[in-house]
């Protein structure tokens, strides 16, 4: 009998949303609800080429609609790049551990990404904007390429009209309508409060890697650095051993680890 573990439901491409030059969004509604935890992944196929991870950018408390934004970095994307409304993908899961929310409860919490890596960390946000009470205060420090390059542009907007929320925007490169910070993800950090704060990570491996070099510089405590390691993830339930980190598998016992717990493991930005 086939495990449930790998068995794959049938999703309907709803909708299409193009956000970059190489990144779309994809509104899929599976055949039965899908719950997961914000930070846990699932498994795409498509017919015929094979599978890829991805994690949800959509709200968690939905299950019957799923969003996955998805950058076009190979033939499986490239072939997910090219689907139309009303088209199939194979899904299964989810896999993996999502954030500790409850850990959260009373903390500031820094929301910080780079790129196509807001994707799940918008996720996130949902998970902590549906009662934003339980926080001291919650923030998004999130930097891209160009202003062109910035992912869920209406959402960003969104964010920006939010009084309860702390939103910090910069690119590496600006144009003429860009009015905003110019530089990397750590000029924006400069003056976060380590203090009763946690930090949640996710982005280009390059923008992690300085990222939490920089929170520890301005000093937060290893614990309370939260990254969001996918990573070589293929099989998604621990089997084939690519996505190994020390001790550790991401798709299994991530992939969201503290600091702490990755840091003495060689490579782990590579």
């Amino acid at each position: 009998m086939k495990s449930e573990t790998y068995k794959i439901t049938n999703a309907v491409v709803e909708d299409i949303i193009t956000e970059t030059s190489n990144i779309k969004t994809f509104v899929l509604k599976p055949d039965k609800g899908l719950e997961f935890k914000t930070g846990q992944f699932v498994e795409l196929a498509v017919k015929g080429l094979g599978e890829a991870p991805f994690t949800p950018s959509s709200d968690p408390g939905i299950s019957e609609k799923i969003d996955m934004t998805i950058m076009k970095v190979g033939l499986v994307t490239d072939a997910m790049h090219n689907m139309k409304k009303g088209e199939i993908l194979g899904i299964r899961g989810p896999y993996g551990q999502g954030y500790p929310i409850d850990d959260f409860k009373g903390k500031r919490v820094c929301v910080i990404g780079g790129g196509v890596g807001l994707a799940p960390l918008r996720s996130l946000l949902y998970e902590l904007m549906h009662d934003l009470s339980r926080f001291e205060k919650v923030s998004l420090y999130y930097g891209a390429k160009t202003p062109k390059d910035i992912v869920y542009k209406n959402y960003v907007k969104k964010l920006q009209q939010e009084k309860e929320l702390d939103l910090f925007l910069t690119v590496d490169q600006a144009d003429d309508s860009w009015t905003g910070n110019v530089g990397v993800v750590t000029t924006i950090l400069e003056d976060l409060n380590p203090e009763n704060s946690i930090a949640c990570v996710c982005g280009p491996p390059i923008m992690m890697k300085f990222s939490t070099l920089k929170l520890l510089e301005i000093g937060f405590k290893e614990e309370d650095i939260y990254l969001s390691m996918e990573k070589n993830m293929s099989c998604g339930v621990g089997k084939c051993g690519h996505c190994r980190i020390g001790n550790y598998y991401a798709c299994k016992d991530g992939p969201v680890f503290t600091y702490a717990q990755i840091k003495n493991f060689d490579e782990i930005w590579d």
